[in-house]
């Protein structure tokens, strides 16, 4: 009897991309266990460790039977409540525990808003540069992703002209960031408003990831669209997480909120995907979104000054271009004047060739900006020690080497 179809793998899995910060980490990690001084400026995550409250939340959890058993999919009814009070807190947003679905990280919460929006063919807007996890996202949930290019003459943010440039009437959804990954842009208010306008007036859907809202810097503020546009309020879909706000990437807790439709259709998915999240993790986002925003304050401040100071040194190498990032943990630096020439004793003619060699000759670890949709631009996260960043950038001067 022959078999049904000629492939092993299905199509769509085999055409995901992996997450190149995470290929990237990855790399950087062995290398160290190889015996190798990596700079490693590849990961997304605060280099802080989780506030001591929140883990002692957790130590307890784990001696309290109520963490040992199921829980709702959509997460435990008082840490519902409990982000829907602190969306209310730090972004004005009023929302009921109803709203709210607990995740597995943001990632799920991301794939869990194209997955309930998108039927095959729906186009998603996505302003680029872009996080790399969000058209693989789409993708996998039968959308198209279509790729709206912001450059650094604009500050990495569209505009409403580009995007209805982009769009069609296979356009359902809009993807909006701010503060951005990987460019750190932060939209003004009047900017905001205006997208918003433009996605409600056509009867678009908008999922906006607000994971970054705390980390903005200077005069920049976060500000929430369906707050400034509530007329949008019942097509959106915001994304956010502990993650980053309360160093908490390894716990894996994220929430999407949304309207209730939208919410119960991402239960049901997630209830036959992952059911609820570890229940110790939820015991600890508790602890971290009823308490005070002091850690992430404290992770502020540090970061800001890493910030100006990465910025500086990036700066001043010749070949290197680098906008200030308002937002977010990262500096995207252009690096196009470096390619086509000799580094390192390579000649890399695109900037993941120049990550390449930037790895195995200084031992730095970057992303590139192919794996943002920005050709020509590294990512480097300053979530990363005083003494190890500032080592890394001069490495990096070292290989580039004056212009020639």
């Amino acid at each position: 009897m022959t078999a049904i179809g000629t492939r092993r793998i299905s199509a769509r899995a085999a055409g995901v991309t992996p997450s190149a910060t995470l290929t990237i980490d990855a790399k950087a990690k062995a290398l160290q266990a190889a015996g190798e001084r990596v700079i490693g400026f590849g990961a997304g995550e605060p280099d802080f460790p989780t506030p001591a409250h929140v883990v002692e939340a957790a130590v307890a959890a784990c001696r309290d039977p109520r963490a040992h058993h199921y829980t709702p999919t959509p997460g435990l009814p008082e840490l519902r409540e409990a982000i829907a009070r602190k969306t209310l807190r730090d972004s004005g947003y009023e929302v009921t525990a109803q709203q709210v679905i607990v995740t597995n990280g943001g990632k799920q919460a991301v794939a869990n808003a194209f997955t309930v929006l998108c039927d095959p063919g729906d186009e998603v807007l996505i302003c680029a540069p872009y996080w790399t996890t969000y058209p693989e996202a789409v993708a996998l949930a039968g959308g198209v992703p279509v790729f709206v290019l912001a450059g650094a003459d604009q500050g990495f943010r569209v505009t409403v002209e580009q995007l209805e440039a982009a769009a069609t009437p296979r356009t359902k959804v809009l993807l909006f960031v701010s503060p951005s990954n990987p460019t750190g842009a932060v939209y003004p208010k009047e900017e905001i408003e205006e997208i918003g306008r433009w996605a409600a007036a056509r009867g678009l859907w908008v999922v906006t990831d607000e994971i970054y809202e705390h980390l903005v810097y200077g005069d920049a503020v976060h500000y929430s669209m369906p707050v400034l546009v509530p007329e949008l309020a019942d097509r959106c879909i915001v994304v956010n997480g502990v993650a980053k706000t309360y160093a908490m990437t390894g716990w894996r807790v994220g929430w999407m909120i949304g309207p209730a439709d939208a919410v119960a259709a991402a239960s049901n998915v997630q209830s036959h995907e992952t059911s609820n999240v570890a229940n110790v993790s939820q015991f600890a986002a508790l602890a971290a979104v009823t308490g005070d925003l002091e850690a992430v304050t404290e992770m502020r401040r540090t970061f800001d000054r890493r910030r100006r100071t990465m910025v500086e040194m990036l700066r001043a190498i010749p070949g290197v271009v680098c906008e200030e990032p308002l937002g977010a943990f990262y500096a995207f630096p252009n690096v196009e004047a470096l390619l086509g020439r000799e580094v390192g004793g390579r000649r890399p003619e695109t900037s993941e060739e120049l990550a390449e060699v930037c790895i195995d000759v200084a031992k730095v670890a970057l992303v590139p900006g192919e794996a943002f949709g920005a050709p020509g631009y590294l990512r480097l996260s300053y979530a990363v020690a005083d003494e190890p960043m500032q080592e890394g950038v001069r490495r990096l001067a070292e290989l580039f080497g004056p212009a020639r």
